[in-house]
């Protein structure tokens, strides 16, 4: 149900989730396949945690994750730097691009021998993982979640652990850009990207910040490889 309108603006902060156990698999992890973090994915979660219980720089008053493990461990980890915050229900919307239940799990290299290497500056209507969202489906979804957290929570600052993906798909709507081409972001894990919504629907987002990952200073990129 939705809430009182607020005259306040609303601040959206997305928490890119930590690496990932699938991304040093290098498996296709949606869903349904996903197992949550690796331990440098851990150790990432912990240091944005500790950051942002020194700093308080968050002042939250929600925190929101999408339904995959790696951003519900990420969103667990962080939860306790947050103080008194509102824990609310995984939700699905915030999911990253779903590739649908025949690839969730393949390895990357099984995949580009089966269909080639997927051209995601394309025609954002093409079905690049057959079964699974389109381009187009999945930023549509990521933008109907952004409308139901501002009914749901007017005025207030909500933290939401997620994906690189939606942070790319929410980055685009709030700049009225399209979904495809253009630029690439490249999202870091644990990073945090802020934006604020005008209480006044005719007024234009803010992008506070991308990309902020100064917890991250002395730790590897990414897991060796084994």
């Amino acid at each position: 149900m939705a809430s009182t309108p607020s005259t306040e603006p609303t601040t959206i902060t997305l928490v890119r989730h930590g690496e990932s156990n699938v991304t040093v698999e290098r498996v296709i992890g949606g869903h349904r396949s996903c197992t949550g973090l690796s331990g440098l994915g851990r150790q990432q979660s912990e240091r944005l945690a500790a950051r942002l219980g020194e700093t308080g720089e968050l002042d939250a008053d929600v925190l929101l994750t999408s339904h995959f493990a790696r951003a519900i461990e990420t969103a667990e980890i962080i939860r306790p730097a947050l103080g008194a915050v509102e824990f609310g229900d995984h939700w699905p919307e915030f999911g990253e691009h779903d590739p649908g239940p025949e690839i969730d799990g393949m390895t990357f290299d099984a995949y580009v021998d089966r269909f080639g290497t997927p051209d995601w500056n394309g025609d954002p209507h093409v079905e690049i993982f057959p079964g699974g969202e389109t381009t187009a489906v999945f930023h549509e979804r990521v933008r109907g979640a952004l409308e139901r957290v501002l009914a749901t929570y007017p005025g207030r600052h909500v933290v939401v652990a997620c994906h690189g993906g939606v942070v790319d798909a929410v980055f685009r709507h709030v700049t009225g850009l399209d979904s495809t081409g253009g630029f690439h972001l490249n999202t870091l894990n644990t990073s945090l990207t802020g934006f604020t919504a005008p209480a006044e629907p005719d007024r234009p987002w803010t992008v506070v910040r991308y990309n902020d990952s100064a917890h991250l200073a002395g730790l590897p990129a990414r897991t060796a490889a084994a």
